[in-house]
């Protein structure tokens, strides 16, 4: 009974602190056995800032954000010289390297780009970076590992043999390993000096490869790397991440970046907020829990001692008082919970280990072992302890004041209802609701919202004996033998109302996790910035890759299930030539043009720093929330040229634009570019030519005829012009490439097929296939829901135990007057649904609200730190937050429905055709 709950909560609490990496785990996965890591900073020899953590500035970067230069100050000046890190390596230091890149690598099904990394995996600094699965590591330079979700994906195994496109050479595959913390990571890992400086030199290397400036070196010293060191290094240009600097932080006061900058890296946008909300959840998990407990627990021994009431009854026969009944049910009270907390902390933590597999592969992250806090457990077991003592305080009372006559002759009495309970109830669902209300629009505390959540919770868990009395009433409507159930249910309030209450707190979990993790699930999906319709292919080809846009056409037809493909152009400015990307220089450039109404105020750099409330009223102009958008053909400004056709592939369902390109007109998605009826184009014919002041360079404007699209996802495109449009404006286009659509997702051995035939074409021409967006949560959530869904369980099977413990005179009865066993049983059945149905409606209103209430709070913090951005010039407008609330209606059908019919179910089924002889005493 109270173990089931335990065994959750212990289990939630062992695997959410068994996937929280300490510091030094975190610093044994990425930097194994060494000190520090040492890194270029990515500015030349030239003297660099840095925070504790990593984040980094050049001086001049620093120096010009402190002047309010802006964003644009954090701009790289463009490549810069390597630097020589092995100036900052102090006496005797021993040092290994870490370098990568990505290379086109042939596997069973075709192409697969990967990334290989070059590390002596098996020396000592190394130890903690990777984990050997099988075989061993690279010992020549003829032999590579790889990681199993490698092997997985490319359908090869330990000695195949591994070729890289553009590279005359062959590596056998001699092991399999796994990075700890990116378990579906693909890479190959090579001695240093075996792949990438070949590679580099091969002439068949594309030219656009991108390779590391600089390896970063894995140092081992004397003592400690500290954060003086660490500042010395960074007077060179080199970063640090140290061991110890990770362990022992410094004081703000001696970090020379927050000097300069005092506001830089004190943000909590997503960061303090986000580990409050996971507490917040948990807190919330806990508490219905331990509610749970004591709203089964007290009438689990209110009937036990129903049971038993013969027995206590001879106790007070026999000379035993008042004090020696309540004594006896209070003991059993304590013996119980000391068994349960036991049992359901050790079941807990096998549960953990077991699951522990599953759970890392969901995530994708190896736990950093068992981890077990005995303080956290041992609260845990206290209150397991201190509930079946409390819960079985008015048992023992209620027990204590029967009369010795009432127990030995098993009479119950008459019993009536306090309104006393209800009324406290409403109160505190009152109470509990105004406080998530002020809570959610006045104030910023998390864990304001979480106690209106609890208090509410409470409440309404109070009112269950009332609100059963308001179920009954839905009887007149029902058939004979859930009619009897929930009459039987009603007059027994005493049993139900608790039982409920039980339901209703352990649905009133899972239903908050759920709605929690449903609507950060939505946020991130609607973060994430697709390219093209889920499963659509892009083609784009710019320069001399546009001669092969045929072959890559035909090889997408060829591997990809294509339904339909639609060629589009974009345009360009200056001679013939550079519609090949040949003589760069004589190019210009093709610039939409917004109307400067339609501009953000922020935007414009005349302005300053905003006030507070210019701030907030940015916040509310469409003007202000236009974020970027990706594009799978990118063109200059987002234009391109093409028919109706494109708007298929793209998704956009609208005939009035269908019929604008038919007319000749331009279609425009973004009405920030709408000017009175036309769409600009400035054709700028010199593009290196850059007014010294800041002001818009010159070119003539072509004024489109244009239509505004309704259609608010367009996949970055900004306009498509059509073809005899752009003619009859004199501008010139040239191809961009082609998109398709697909009748279903192509396979990744389909993706690897094309990647070979692509390279074997030696083109630059790029394919992009939409995937759409894949998420897996958080472990935090995933633990509390799997757990939060035991307990839903649970209660519901104790529940079913407790009704017919409790109504087995009443089927003694029936079974008496000839009822058929079928009867039995259907009714038993009914009895637990009905209470199972009255609980898991009540649990899923009152679930919503602690999930509702965290995400409304979550929403303030954002938005506050959004309007700081503002206000300190941060931002224009392109990173507006967006906290949406999503209601899980499949997890709540599948509860109102799923609960119910299970746990009636379950109680025909353990209900016995035959009742079991009892003594005439008991019945």
């Amino acid at each position: 009974m109270i173990a089931v709950p335990i065994i959750g909560v212990s289990a939630a609490d062992v695997t959410i602190r068994s996937s929280q990496l300490t510091v030094a785990q975190e610093a044994d996965r990425e930097l194994g056995a060494a000190d520090v890591r040492l890194t270029d900073g990515g500015d030349g020899p030239q003297p660099v800032y840095q925070e504790p953590h990593g984040g980094s500035l050049s001086v001049r970067q620093a120096e010009e954000l402190a002047k309010g230069a802006g964003d644009s100050a954090v701009e790289s000046n463009g490549e810069s010289p390597p630097v020589d890190m092995t100036k900052a390596l102090p006496p005797g230091a021993r040092w290994i390297t870490d370098d990568e890149t990505y290379a086109p690598v042939m596997t069973k099904y075709g192409l697969l780009d990967v990334e290989v990394r070059e590390l002596k995996a098996d020396d000592p600094i190394a130890r903690g970076i990777t984990r050997l699965d099988k075989g061993r590591f690279p010992r020549t330079a003829g032999e590579m590992s790889a990681t199993t979700a490698f092997l997985k994906s490319s359908g090869l195994h330990i000695g195949s043999q591994v070729k890289v496109r553009g590279l005359g050479r062959s590596y056998t595959i001699v092991g399999a390993y796994e990075l700890p913390s990116e378990l579906d990571t693909e890479q190959l890992d090579a001695l240093p000096g075996a792949f990438i400086e070949p590679y580099k030199k091969s002439p068949a290397t594309s030219k656009d490869m991108w390779f590391a400036p600089s390896p970063s070196y894995l140092v081992s010293v004397e003592g400690d790397f500290t954060w003086d060191m660490v500042k010395h290094a960074n007077t060179l240009g080199v970063l640090g991440d140290s061991r110890v600097v990770r362990e022992h932080p410094p004081a703000r006061a001696d970090v020379p970046l927050y000097q300069v900058l005092p506001s830089y890296g004190k943000s909590q946008y997503g960061g303090d907020n986000g580990r409050a909300e996971a507490v917040a959840v948990g807190v919330t998990i806990v508490s219905l829990s331990m509610l749970e407990i004591c709203l089964l627990a007290g009438p689990a021994f209110a009937v036990g001692a129903r049971r038993s009431r013969r027995q206590l009854g001879l106790v007070g026969a026999n000379g035993g008082d008042r004090r020696h009944v309540r004594a006896i049910v209070i003991s059993s009270g304590l013996v119980i919970g000391v068994a349960a907390a036991v049992v359901g902390t050790l079941l807990g933590v096998a549960l953990t280990e077991v699951l522990r597999g599953p759970l890392e592969g969901y995530v994708g992250k190896r736990f950093g072992g068992l981890r077990l806090e005995p303080l956290e457990l041992a609260a845990i077991g206290g209150l397991a302890v201190l509930t079946g003592v409390l819960a079985a305080v008015v048992p023992a009372v209620a027990a204590s004041r029967q009369s010795v006559l009432a127990s030995l002759t098993g009479r119950r009495g008459v019993r009536r209802a306090s309104r006393m309970l209800p009324t406290a109830g409403l109160f505190l669902l009152c109470l509990g609701v105004a406080v998530v209300f002020y809570a959610t629009a006045r104030a910023d505390n998390i864990y304001t919202a979480v106690l209106g959540s609890g208090l509410a919770e409470i409440g309404l868990a109070m009112m269950t004996s009332v609100l059963v009395g308001l179920f009954g009433r839905l009887g007149r409507w029902l058939p004979v033998a859930p009619r009897l159930a929930l009459r039987d249910a009603v007059r027994n309030r005493g049993r139900t109302a608790p039982a409920v209450a039980a339901v209703l707190a352990a649905v009133a979990g899972s239903v908050a996790v759920a709605t929690y993790a449903a609507s950060k699930s939505v946020e991130d999906r609607q973060s994430y910035q697709a390219e093209l319709p889920r499963g659509a292919v892009a083609v784009s080809a710019y320069g001399d890759a546009q001669r092969d846009l045929g072959q890559v056409r035909a090889v997408v037809a060829k591997h990809y299930p294509v339904t339909g493909r639609v060629d589009v152009s974009r345009i360009y400015v200056g001679p013939p030539e550079c519609a090949t990307g040949d003589g760069a220089e004589k190019c210009g450039s093709v610039q939409p043009v917004m109307p400067e109404a339609n501009k953000c105020p922020s935007s414009r750099q005349d302005i300053g720093p905003l006030t507070r409330a210019q701030a907030d009223k940015l916040m509310t102009d469409w003007r202000c929330d236009r974020p970027g958008r990706p594009a799978a053909i990118g063109t200059e400004g987002g234009v391109l040229v093409g028919g109706p056709g494109v708007l298929h592939a793209l998704g956009i369902r609208d005939g009035a634009a269908e019929q604008a390109l038919a007319r000749g007109e331009t279609v425009l998605f973004d009405r920030a570019y709408a000017d009175h009826g036309t769409f600009k184009i400035k054709l700028v014919a010199d593009s290196t030519d850059v007014p010294e002041d800041g002001a818009e360079p010159k070119g003539p404007v072509k004024a489109l005829p244009a239509y505004l699209s309704a259609q608010s996802q367009s996949y970055g495109v900004t306009a498509v012009v059509p073809q005899r449009a752009a003619d009859a404006a004199g501008m010139t286009t040239t191809p961009a490439g082609s998109f398709f659509t697909t009748a279903s997702m192509p396979t990744d051995a389909q993706r690897q097929a094309l990647n070979e035939d692509v390279a074997k074409i030696g083109t630059r021409a790029q394919v992009y296939l939409e995937r759409g967006y894949e998420g897996n949560g958080g472990v935090i959530l995933l633990a509390l829901t799997l757990f939060a869904g035991l307990i839903t369980i649970g209660a519901s099977g104790i529940t079913t135990g407790l009704a017919q413990a409790d109504a087995e005179p009443d089927l003694r009865t029936l079974a008496a007057i000839g009822a058929a066993g079928r009867l039995r049983r259907t009714l038993s059945g009914f009895q637990c649904a009905v209470v199972a149905a009255m609980g898991v409606v009540l649990g899923s209103i009152a679930g919503v609200l602690p999930a509702v209430a965290l995400r409304r709070v979550e929403k303030r913090h954002q938005w506050n730190e959004y309007r700081r951005m503002l206000m300190a010039g941060w931002s224009d407008g392109s990173n507006v937050p967006h906290v949406p609330v999503a209601i899980p209606w499949e997890t709540l059908a599948l509860l109102v429905v799923g609960v119910p019919v299970g746990a009636g179910l379950l109680a025909a089924l353990v209900t016995r055709s035959r009742p079991e002889l009892g003594r005439r005493a008991e019945g």
